[in-house]
């Protein structure tokens, strides 16, 4: 593993995040993006608050700084609170993957020494995949018209959500 495969799958999670941000998310009324659903986290909201609140506390460890609280749903009552924040924390990570380096990645996380610091990126890509593909099944619920995640549309170029003749 070395810094420019890290990158390379963060590259993946911010396209496939904005994605399924931009073209199913975007498509629910407000009303569906805090409706309680059975699974997981309950809303779209709550799924999409989650992931943005787990990124940033990935990623403050990685910085050394004090990890921020678990999310409070309700600071996020709309979907623009939630997509400010999301593009606070992409812009935080993007920055700081920016400056880490090869060997970084064989450092450990913290001084526990539970978990080095590549396991800690993949685990995030990982979480996000996790997440993404509950939101996908939540929207799906909701009627929004969906498409698949999966990592090789990413690496072949393809764009699911673009229909295909």
């Amino acid at each position: 593993m070395n810094i420019e495969n890290v990158r390379h799958f963060y590259a993946y999670h911010f396209t496939v995040n904005r994605r399924i941000w931009d073209k199913c998310v975007m498509a629910l009324t407000d009303e569906q993006f805090t409706q309680e659903l059975s699974y997981s986290l309950g809303s779209i909201r709550n799924q999409t608050a989650h992931l943005l609140n787990v990124d940033e506390r990935w990623f403050s460890a990685l910085r050394g700084d004090p990890t921020p609280p678990f999310a409070n749903y309700s600071d996020f009552p709309d979907r623009a609170s939630v997509r400010a924040e999301w593009d606070r924390v992409e812009a935080m990570m993007r920055e700081r993957l920016a400056e880490l380096t090869d060997a970084r990645l064989a450092d450990y996380l913290d001084d526990d020494k539970d978990a080095m610091v590549w396991q800690m990126l993949l685990h995030v890509v990982n979480h996000g995949t996790d997440h993404r593909a509950q939101i996908l099944a939540g929207l799906n619920s909701l009627g929004v018209k969906t498409f698949p995640q999966d990592y090789a549309f990413f690496v072949f170029g393809i764009d699911p959500s673009v229909p295909r003749e």
